[in-house]
C-alpha cells in the first residue's frame, strides 16, 4: 500500500493498513497510526529541525500537505490540500485543516478543532477543544513587526467561533464559547459567551442573543444546539455543549 515512487525511510514506525501515494516522502522519525492515509506528493517529518513526528490512527493527509518533525497529532487528523503544519504541534483528537492553511509551530491545540481553508495560525497559539476557525482568518503574535524581541501569541478557548477574514492582535484571548463576526479586526480580549464584531471590533450583544438571519425564532448560538455534524461517535452534546470520552 505504499506505491512505489513513494520515499520511506526504513526506520519509519509504519502501522498496518497505511497508504502512502505516490511521490510522498516520509522521513526517519516518523510514526503513523493504523488506517492512515497519505496522498501524493507529501512531505512528512522531512522539513524543519527534525525530531519525532507522530501521526494517530485513521488519519487522512491529503496531497501537497507538509508536516515538520517534532509534532505529535491525536487520531483522526485531516488535512486538505497544500496544508503546511510546522514543528512542535501538540494537537489532540480529530483536527480538521483546511486547503492552504498554515499553522506556524508551537502551538497546543485541543480535541475536535474545525480551521477552513487558508486560516494562519502564529507561532505559539493555544487553542481549546471545539473551536471553529472560519477561512481566511490571520492571528499574529508580533505586535511590533518585524521583531524578534517580544511576542504575544493568541489564546482561543473552548467552542469559540471565529468568523471568516477576522484578524486576532498578539496576546489576545477568545473566550469560551464565543463568536467574533466576519472581517473584524480583535484588538480587546473577548469574553466567553459574548459577540464581537467591527474594525476594531466592539462587543455586541451576549452570543445567544445574535438571531437568525431569515427571522427564525431562537439563536443559531450556542452553535452546538443546532449543528453536530461531521463528529465521531464518542462525541455527546449537551446543553453545556459538546462532550468525548477518552
Amino acid at each position: 500500500m505504499i506505491h512505489e515512487t513513494a520515499i520511506v525511510d526504513p526506520a519509519a514506525e509504519i502501522g498496518t493498513d497505511v497508504t502512502i501515494g505516490p511521490y510522498s516522502v516520509v522521513g526517519p522519525e516518523v510514526r503513523l497510526g493504523d488506517d492512515t492515509q497519505v496522498g501524493s506528493f507529501c512531505s512528512l517529518g522531512v522539513d524543519g529541525p527534525g525530531g519525532a513526528l507522530s501521526v494517530g490512527k485513521r488519519s487522512l493527509i491529503r496531497s501537497h500537505s507538509v508536516l515538520y518533525g517534532d509534532s505529535t497529532f491525536g487520531p483522526e487528523l485531516e488535512t486538505g490540500h497544500h496544508v503546511n503544519l510546522r514543528e512542535g504541534l501538540r494537537v489532540g483528537r480529530n483536527l480538521r485543516v483546511g486547503t492552504g492553511s498554515d499553522l506556524q509551530g508551537q502551538m497546543k491545540i485541543g480535541n475536535y478543532c474545525r480551521l477552513h481553508s487558508h486560516v494562519l495560525f502564529a507561532q505559539g497559539s493555544v487553542i481549546g477543544d471545539f473551536v471553529w476557525i472560519f477561512p481566511f482568518v490571520v492571528f499574529t503574535q508580533d505586535p511590533h513587526p518585524p521583531s524578534d524581541r517580544l511576542t504575544q501569541a493568541p489564546t482561543i478557548e473552548d467552542k469559540a467561533v471565529i468568523a471568516t477574514m477576522s484578524v486576532i492582535f498578539p496576546g489576545i484571548t477568545i473566550g469560551s464559547g464565543s463568536l467574533v463576526g466576519a472581517a473584524s479586526v480583535v484588538t480587546r480580549d473577548v469574553l466567553p459567551g459574548r459577540m464581537v464584531f467591527g474594525s476594531p471590533a466592539r462587543d455586541v450583544c451576549a452570543a445567544t442573543e445574535v438571531p437568525w438571519g431569515d427571522g427564525a425564532p431562537g439563536s443559531p448560538y450556542p452553535w452546538w444546539h443546532h449543528f453536530q455534524r461531521g463528529y465521531p461517535a464518542e462525541v455527546a452534546f449537551n446543553e453545556e455543549g459538546p462532550t468525548y470520552a477518552g
